[in-house]
This record gives C-alpha cells, sequence and structure tokens, in this order.
C-alpha cells in the first residue's frame, strides 16, 4: 500500500471515533466493518487497510454520510485539515 498507510489507519480511526459520538459505538463501528479492505477493533481502532487507502477512506466516508449527511461531512472536513497529505475525493 502507499507509504502514507500510517496517515490513513490514524484519520479512518479518528472519523470512527468521532462518529461513535455522533452515532453510538454499535452502528459506527458495524458501518466501518462493512467497508472492504476495513478491520477494525471493537473501540474503533483501524487494525489494517487493505487495499487503496483512499478508496477505502471514502467507502467510509459515503457510509456515515448515508446515515446522517450533512453532520458528518462538516466532522469529516476538520479531520482532514489535520492530514495534508491526504486527499478527500
Amino acid at each position: 500500500m502507499e507509504s502514507n498507510n500510517v496517515d490513513y489507519k490514524q484519520i479512518i480511526t479518528e472519523i470512527i471515533k468521532k462518529q461513535i459520538v455522533i452515532l453510538g459505538p454499535q452502528i459506527a463501528i458495524l458501518k466501518a466493518r462493512g467497508v472492504e479492505g476495513l478491520k477494525v477493533s471493537d473501540e474503533g481502532e483501524v487494525i489494517s487497510v487493505e487495499g487503496p487507502g483512499q478508496i477505502i477512506l471514502q467507502k467510509l466516508i459515503d457510509e456515515y454520510v448515508l446515515l446522517s449527511g450533512e453532520i458528518v461531512k462538516n466532522a469529516v472536513n476538520s479531520i482532514f485539515e489535520k492530514y495534508p497529505s491526504i486527499k478527500k475525493h
């Protein structure tokens, strides 16, 4: 995978943890585990990202946006500011 695999694991973990606060742990983790190539612990920590990080990241965001729309977009945008090397679609 890309050299910024660690960044993807960190940003995806942050997104999941923010969604745990918004949606609750069961729904947030269940949705994350539904993304192919993403392995997540019961606490919302990313265990592994298998495949293109950017695609997995986008699929995760899409899952959460389907549930709660603009709330997710706003939460995710603030996290992306911390990771300038990662581009959002």
